[in-house]
């Protein structure tokens, strides 16, 4: 039967003509959004409120798609739907914005002089609080800039601002920066203008726009009447981009932390919750009363109406069966809490999923994990605060040098360069005895030195004074144990040769291990590694002496 198998495929291959695809088809895909579109929906998910989410996608449901979200949703004549906001996307940008500047320990400069200029313009403009609203705004719209202006009416220092992602464009040529521009919006008289700050390098020009984005003059406006084109020198903008994340939709701009789908995970959220209260609300006890036991109003005699939010009842006509007994039926639907609860958890999961940990937010989606597991997704966090800090670590160099560049120009001076440093913290660090036994393991390998193991073990709970006392305890214990055999086992008196003629200390009877130890303490203090008012204490506390008699010791030159 080969030669049949044969002759139908040559046949359909005759049959069969396969033509290639066209290649100058023009396929046509239409934004369902602007860049500052998407933006205000962003600030309205971290706003919260639900009213303005459900005003927002009605309008903008354009689409199929959009007509199918829940925010979108119409429900039918002389009915309402019960919308609820979970307030996520807001605890997501604050959190990570409290954990990065939190996690800031100082912003430092070659020269002291130059560290102190900025800690007072810092002062003078709130920089940790800007700085932080900065990182918040950014996270919402996807990018911002700091606008850096003069106006010696109201500080002697330059003033910092933060322009959120909506109110700023930038302009670009071959992908290098050449001006910022700064949107600000008036009212005056129910007509509206648009105030265009454009910051370029050596220069800020100032332009108005009425509502039909019609340049008009600027003494329309009493607050931009006093404006003039301004020119400086130097080679550089007044003004700083921030960003954390490319966009992959708008070239030049931000992505946001709540876009790449984000915002259908959180109207599905939602979604959940809002059906889960109200399978509760309709789950009340439902009772069946005949008309003749109804509750009647004491005054009038009119049957009462039900309340949807107290004992809710249904009246049912009275039975004249000859059996027939008028009695309450009570009536309560099941709820399936667990099948709620488990499309709670994985929504929330997903709307999570790449940015934050649930720990992060004291979220506990799973009750029998342990603390190892718990820092494990923690990596979730860690990876988005990372990223912030890189961003970050080029940012506020860039800021803090172009900041004193203008106070050089408005001390009528060149502007010169600036080098600053950002320091952050760690996060989510191990818990005590995980880092004592990791340290314990190399310090017994002889791999760590006695202060690094501290330094280690304590770092910034501690001050330098404490940690340098502990490591002459700790060094002095030790000592002690190694020169405990040539004492000879002798625990009377030491001879003052023994003792380095150390003074006092006869009449404290003292053993070998007791002397080394003391001995160390004073070695410590002539060297300056601890106060000698952290020894007394350890001497006192240790030895059993008296202040006077820890202090003669100390003082006396010929101790060792």
């Amino acid at each position: 039967m080969g030669w049949v198998r044969d002759m139908i495929t040559k046949a359909a291959i005759k049959i069969l003509k396969i033509q290639p695809a066209l290649e100058n088809r023009n396929i046509i895909v239409r934004e369902s959004s602007s860049f500052e579109t998407n933006a205000l929906r962003n600030r309205l998910w971290y706003r919260g409120e639900p009213s303005e989410l459900e005003q927002f996608f009605k309008q903008t449901a354009l689409d199929p798609v959009s007509k199918g979200r829940f925010w979108a949703a119409v429900p039918s004549d002389g009915l309402s739907i019960r919308k609820i906001h979970s307030g996520l996307p807001a605890m997501i940008a604050d959190r990570l914005s409290d954990i990065v500047i939190a996690d800031m320990d100082s912003i430092e400069l070659k020269n002291q002089p130059d560290t102190e200029l900025w800690n007072e313009i810092s002062k003078d403009n709130k920089a940790d609080k800007l700085l932080g609203e900065a990182i918040t705004d950014t996270l919402i719209e996807g990018d911002g800039a700091f606008k850096i202006t003069v106006d010696t009416d109201i500080t002697e220092y330059p003033m910092i601002e933060f322009y959120s992602g909506e109110r700023v464009d930038y302009t670009y040529k071959r992908g290098r920066l050449q001006e910022v521009i700064f949107y600000t919006d008036y009212a005056v008289k129910e007509k509206e203008y648009r105030l265009a700050e454009t910051y370029g390098k050596g220069y800020i020009r100032y332009k108005l726009y009425d509502s039909f984005g019609k340049e008009v003059s600027l003494n329309m406006v009493s607050e931009t009447a006093a404006l003039q084109d301004i020119t400086f020198t130097g080679d550089f903008i007044m003004a700083v981009p921030l960003m954390f994340f490319k966009s992959p939709k708008w070239q030049g701009r931000g992505k946001s932390i709540f876009d790449g789908g984000k915002s259908d995970d959180f109207d599905a959220l939602d979604e959940v919750i809002s059906q889960w209260v109200d399978a509760v609300r309709s789950g009340r006890v439902q009772k069946y009363i005949p008309e003749d036991l109804i509750p009647k109003n004491p005054e009038t005699g009119a049957l009462l109406k039900p309340n949807p939010f107290d004992n809710q009842f249904i009246a049912i006509g009275s039975s004249f069966s000859e059996d027939a007994k008028s009695q309450i039926n009570t009536v309560q639907p099941q709820i399936m809490y667990e099948a709620f609860v488990a499309s709670y958890a994985s929504i929330l999961d997903v709307c999570l999923q790449g940015i934050i940990s649930p720990s992060t937010l004291g979220i506990d989606l799973k009750k029998t994990e342990n603390a190892e597991a718990q820092r494990e997704k923690e990596k979730a966090t860690l990876y988005t605060r990372g990223k912030i800090i890189d961003a970050l670590n080029e940012v506020i160099p860039q800021l803090v040098n172009t900041v004193l560049k203008v106070y050089d120009t408005m001390s009528e001076k060149n502007a010169g360069e600036y080098e600053a440093a950002v320091t952050f913290g760690e996060y989510a660090s191990p818990a005590f005895d995980t880092v004592v036994e990791t340290v314990g393991k190399a310090k017994s390998f002889g791999i760590m030195s006695i202060e690094r193991c501290v330094e280690e073990l304590y770092g910034d709970t501690w001050t330098d004074e404490e940690k340098a006392a502990e490591v002459a305890r700790l060094k002095a214990e030790q000592s002690a144990v190694m020169d405990e055999p040539s004492v000879a086992g002798q625990d009377g008196d030491i001879t003052d040769d023994e003792t380095g003629n150390i003074e006092g200390t006869k009449s404290l009877n003292l053993n070998g291990a007791q002397m080394a130890s003391l001995l160390a303490v004073v070695r410590s203090v002539k060297a300056g590694e601890i106060s000698s008012a952290a020894a007394i204490a350890l001497v006192t506390s240790s030895f059993g002496m008296t202040d006077s008699q820890a202090r003669s010791i100390l003082e006396d030159n010929n101790a060792i």
